[in-house]
């Protein structure tokens, strides 16, 4: 009986030593990102989870913090920086305080399509994101994925069909310097307003217009506080995904390879949800009571390209050679 009861806790003990060494080998990201339910960005962070923890069988697993819940861009950029976030994704400018020039990659009227975005951004074949990511590495920042959400489009408490019904007016910008750039060519003044508090300055006058993809401003209610919706298709939005540089290279090469596979994928599906929902999501503001402004109805988009492209040249002149590159992506 002795022998049964000693060779019984020697059993449970190997037990208990391989639980825990099976455990300290799974390893928890923290991915953190702003956008609200029912956008695309958060479709894309949740089956993403699932599908990590999926491909490693279980060796990663990842719990999503949506709608800013770990603190607006900054704090999740300086978060996974640092550690304390272990990844999150939003537009690529929002690395720009890190490498300046990321922000190419937002800048607006520089992709053909939805699927020359994706290609322009894949961290596997870009010649242009390759050389950047270099330098983020440095900073303890790496992008291994991309998100695509669809057009970007200005919404406004007021008909809007060139640069000129927006002159002296202020209108929010997303609070990086691309968009502040992008927004003085649209000739309005820019209001750098958090996406969490963008409703509130809409509604209470503090701007009077905004730009985001159709997602967004349904999944957000915009709808609600704007009553104009202008078609100018001006940015091809895709956000980076990324990581801190650390906790990557502490993962095995199996575990970066099939993290890196679900994101690709994931990268296609939604470019294909982007593309499939927008005329969907067009009827649906439309529903709810939007007057939707196209070419038909007197849109110049040329106007506003021409007016934002000269802007980001004059104040980004270090993008015309990486531009060039992302243009000659097929």
């Amino acid at each position: 009986m002795l022998n049964f009861l000693k060779h019984h806790r020697l059993a449970c003990a190997v037990l208990g030593v391989a639980f825990m060494a099976g455990a300290a080998a799974a390893t928890e990201l923290r991915y953190a990102h702003v956008g609200a339910e029912g956008d695309i960005q958060t479709v894309y962070a949740a089956q993403a989870a699932e599908s990590i923890a999926a491909a490693t069988g279980g060796e990663v697993t990842v719990t999503v913090y949506p709608a800013s819940q770990l603190g607006g861009v900054a704090e999740m950029v300086d978060g996974v920086r640092m550690g304390s976030i272990s990844m999150g994704h939003h537009d690529f400018a929002s690395l720009a305080r890190l490498v300046p020039e990321v922000a190419v990659f937002n800048a607006p009227f520089i992709y053909r399509d939805g699927a020359h975005a994706l290609a322009a951004t894949d961290p596997e074949t870009s010649p242009a994101l390759q050389a950047i990511n270099e330098k983020l590495v440095a900073q303890g920042v790496r992008i291994i994925g991309r998100i695509y959400r669809g057009d970007r489009h200005i919404s406004s408490n007021f008909p809007v069909k060139t640069p000129q019904d927006l002159a002296g007016k202020p209108f929010r910008a997303v609070p990086l310097e691309l968009w502040v750039s992008m927004v003085k060519g649209f000739g309005a003044i820019p209001t750098p307003v958090e996406v969490a508090e963008l409703p509130t300055a809409l509604m209470t006058g503090v701007v009077v217009g905004q730009e985001n993809p159709l997602t967004m401003i349904a999944s957000n209610n915009l709808n609600e506080v704007q009553s104009h919706l202008s078609m100018t298709g001006h940015m091809r939005a895709v956000l980076a995904v990324f990581i801190n540089e650390e906790l990557w290279q502490g993962l095995s090469d199996e575990q970066r390879t099939a993290i890196t596979k679900v994101l690709d994928e994931e990268a296609e599906k939604s470019l294909k949800m982007a593309t499939e929902s927008e005329s969907d999501l067009v009827k649906e503001l439309k529903g709810r009571g939007m007057t939707v402004i196209t070419a038909a109805e007197g849109l110049d988009v040329a106007a506003f390209q021409e007016k934002v492209s000269a802007q980001i040249k004059q104040d980004f002149p270090d993008f015309a050679p990486l531009i060039e590159q992302i243009e000659a992506v097929k």
